[in-house]
């Protein structure tokens, strides 16, 4: 189950708990004075829900007490990103000491309020050399200016699954690694199904199709959202205009938006057995290295493989990149057992045999240089694509912004209109668009 799919509501033990709280109190002020050593007694908050998820934290923890004797660990999991904040802004003896969340995209916001703590004074008082160690890609979406208040837990990155069986039946020899020839390919793929339907199309480029959010597919040609001074610059990166329209080109080979989103409004639920890649409704398909295990499970009737998403052709140098996000954890502000919760930050996120054993576990992308190379790892060549994907320099992630994952919206719901042929002038409307994420920097920064 892919992290994103988790539910975001607080469980009913927190609300018991008095933790709900709507606006900021005054946080109480944490403490690194703490011996590690001593006896103490860490809660750690988490988002994982499903019972095998539950049981891999499990494991991990009895992995670390192990280790730690004086220091038990007291879980919850099924905890949102507002959840945690809230009782973070609470503070008190009831809040979290570590904290993790499947939400890359309010890093910005953690590090900038200052309630998780900068780890950079920790992994120097204990030697953990953060470059040496993680992928510069994961280290830039967990820190904000200076600032690095998490690191990487695990993580997931973007490749393209096909249909090799379609591939054979169209003739098609290998996966494009350029957006022309994903263009021909996807054409050649699709096969009609009367005047204004299909039996099958070669990608499905419609952004509210699964994973096909344009913050995902624009990682391709590398775009720069912001300015040195933090300003949304999406109307002057020239990127964003080939972007938009390559997206319409692979549209238009295969019949157009309006004939693909009719046929998109008849796929299953994403995360159903009538899922459109699954059922053969697509035969190319933008998603995470979890989407393997599940297809397994489910038996496919096809062969498969996996593959990087093409490239722009004028970028043909990057291909093997890929979209990447993941979980972090960090350390609470308010936690007055900061040592201690270090050491458990630096166990979940750090150890190369804790790493590698999680990632098998909940088949995700390990988020360590030590763990990509570890012959532990899980064999499956369709699974380890990921890892390549990982380690490609020119991999992408968003930016971290103080306005969390707002500007992601915005730019999702100008997608949405683009494609649908409701923006006459691009670049105006990229205008607005870019006013529009200032404003909300602006006001989440009052």
């Amino acid at each position: 189950m892919p992290r994103w799919r988790i539910p975001t509501c607080a469980s009913a033990a927190l609300a018991a708990a008095g933790l709900l709280l709507s606006g900021c109190a005054n946080p109480s002020v944490g403490s690194a004075n703490d011996d590690p050593t001593k006896p103490v007694t860490l809660k750690f908050w988490h988002g994982w829900a499903t019972p095998g998820e539950v049981k891999a934290v499990n494991d991990s923890i009895d992995r670390f007490e192990k280790l730690h004797p004086n220091i038990k660990v007291k879980a919850t999991g099924n905890v949102s990103d507002e959840t945690i904040n809230q009782a973070l802004r609470a503070g008190g003896d009831k809040a979290p000491d570590v904290v993790s969340s499947f939400t890359t995209n309010n890093v910005g916001q953690y590090c900038d309020s200052g309630m998780w703590a900068n780890l950079d004074p920790f992994m120097k008082k204990t030697g953990l050399d953060k470059k040496k160690t993680f992928p510069k890609t994961l280290l830039d979406y967990t820190s904000y200016r200076g600032s690095q208040c998490a690191l990487p837990l695990l993580a997931d990155a973007y490749g393209m699954y096909y249909n090799k069986d379609a591939y054979k039946e169209a003739g098609i020899e290998r996966p494009p690694r350029t957006m022309s020839e994903f263009k021909k390919v996807a054409e050649k793929l699709t096969v009609r199904s009367g005047k204004d339907s299909y039996k099958r199309v070669g990608f499905m480029p419609n952004f509210r199709f699964y994973q096909n959010s344009p913050d995902r597919l624009f990682a391709q040609w590398g775009p720069q959202y912001f300015d040195a001074k933090g300003d949304a610059r999406l109307a002057d990166e020239p990127k964003t205009y080939k972007f938009f329209k390559t997206a319409d080109q692979l549209a238009d080979a295969q019949g157009g938006y309006d004939d693909l989103e009719r046929f998109r409004l008849t796929f299953g639920d994403e995360m159903s057995s009538q899922n459109a890649f699954l059922t053969g409704k697509v035969a190319m398909h933008l998603d995470g290295e979890w989407r393997g295990l599940m297809l397994d499970d489910a038996k496919a009737k096809f062969d498969w493989g996996v593959a990087p998403l093409p490239v722009p052709d004028d970028q043909a140098d990057t291909y093997g990149r890929g979209f990447i996000t993941g979980t972090v954890a960090g350390i609470a502000h308010s936690s007055k057992h900061q040592n201690a919760a270090w050491e458990l930050v630096r166990f979940l996120t750090a150890d190369t045999d804790q790493v590698v054993k999680f990632a098998n576990a909940i088949h995700n992308v390990p988020s360590t240089f030590a763990a990509l190379k570890s012959p532990k790892l899980d064999a499956d060549p369709t699974f380890r694509t990921f890892f390549d994907i990982l380690r490609n320099k020119h991999s992408k992630a968003l930016p971290p912004s103080v306005n969390g994952g707002a500007y992601v919206v915005s730019l999702q719901d100008f997608s949405y209109s683009v494609e649908a042929g409701r923006v006459g002038d691009l670049r105006k409307g990229l205008k607005k668009l870019d006013d529009q994420i200032d404003a909300d920097t602006l006001q989440s920064k009052s």
